[in-house]
């Protein structure tokens, strides 16, 4: 091999050429495939491979190969890769949410697809941490049997002044609605919960609310009394006597059981608050009402990829 080696002096002309030379010699029994791997740059698992190569298919066998990856048959459209990307920009809705939308338009595609295009744009949540999930016994609701009502402050003042955002939202259908004071007193919860009574879509039975003072007075004033065998109610409960409506309090220290109206304030921080800055109350109430019109018409994961608005249509119809 050395010896023809060094009496040729012609340069191959190409990659093609360039493995024959190497490959011929240990075919044809003239020198050992080991021998040659000495004195080989590529190695001896390249001349074997190549060796391969050529008593497979011949010369075609070392014909050099492109590397350009080949494209998958089921690879997902440019385009709809371009919509998903434009609706988790827009809206930052999670993968499932957005196929709900997607299947709208007539867009078929899987979650786990929609999640692997956001990961690799860099879109994905931030430092998410993983948490345990627990399986509970969900019982069905209706509409109004269960209605859970929470405060939640406005991130910035608005002139100074501190605004409270009241929420309602229905247990069953998700349906919610939204008002703005500039006071958290027992009179702005009798006139909220007097207002979701006027305008809900149903008759509501029940409400659950946390154990702050302008819901109940169980811990601060109840139990503590002057008259223990007749102790003061609060005004919300008598509010909800006349009416035959039950009132529920969640254990103290236990936001997890108002949790729909939990999460609700997160989605409002998130895609409503998050970004924004209100110069006046009326600015701030006629944007909430947009909002809450929105939020009833947003596809939600419980509700298997329905809206507030057209769970309540099924039923009602």
């Amino acid at each position: 091999m050395a010896k023809s080696a060094t009496m040729c002096t012609k340069l191959p002309q190409d990659a093609l050429e360039e493995r024959l030379r190497w490959v011929l010699p240990i075919v044809k029994g003239e020198i050992r495939l080991c021998e040659a791997a000495k004195v080989f740059a590529g190695g001896q698992r390249t001349l074997e491979r190549w060796v391969k190569a050529y008593r497979d298919n011949g010369k075609a066998g070392l014909m050099p190969k492109s590397t350009k990856p080949k494209s998958h048959p089921n690879e997902t459209p440019i385009r709809t890769k371009e919509r998903i990307i434009e609706l988790r920009k827009k809206s930052r809705l999670c993968a499932k949410k957005l196929n709900y939308k997607l299947r709208k338009e007539g867009i078929k595609i899987h979650d786990r697809t929609i999640g692997k295009i956001i990961k690799a744009e860099g879109l994905e949540r931030k430092y998410r941490v993983r948490k345990v999930k627990y399986k509970y016994l969900k019982l069905p609701l209706a509409p109004g049997e269960l209605v859970e009502v929470d405060i939640k402050y406005v991130p910035s003042k608005i002139r100074g002044k501190r605004y409270y955002q009241y929420t309602a939202i229905d247990c069953a259908s998700r349906w919610r609605h939204l008002e703005v004071f500039d006071c958290d007193g027992n009179s702005e919860t009798l006139r909220f919960v007097s207002k979701i009574l006027e305008i809900a879509p149903f008759r509501i039975k029940a409400i659950k609310t946390d154990n702050g003072t302008c819901f109940t007075n169980h811990y601060v004033g109840y139990k503590k009394s002057a008259n223990p065998i007749n102790p003061k109610l609060h005004d919300l409960d008598l509010f909800c006597q006349a009416h035959n409506i039950i009132h529920y309090l969640i254990d103290p220290g236990k936001p997890a059981q108002n949790g729909k109206v939990e999460r609700s304030h997160r989605t409002d921080q998130e895609m409503f608050y998050d970004g924004r800055e209100f110069k006046t109350a009326l600015g701030l109430r006629r944007a909430i009402k947009i909002w809450n019109t929105a939020y009833n018409n947003l596809e939600h994961c419980s509700l298997d990829g329905k809206t507030p608005n057209e769970v309540l249509a099924l039923i009602n119809n």
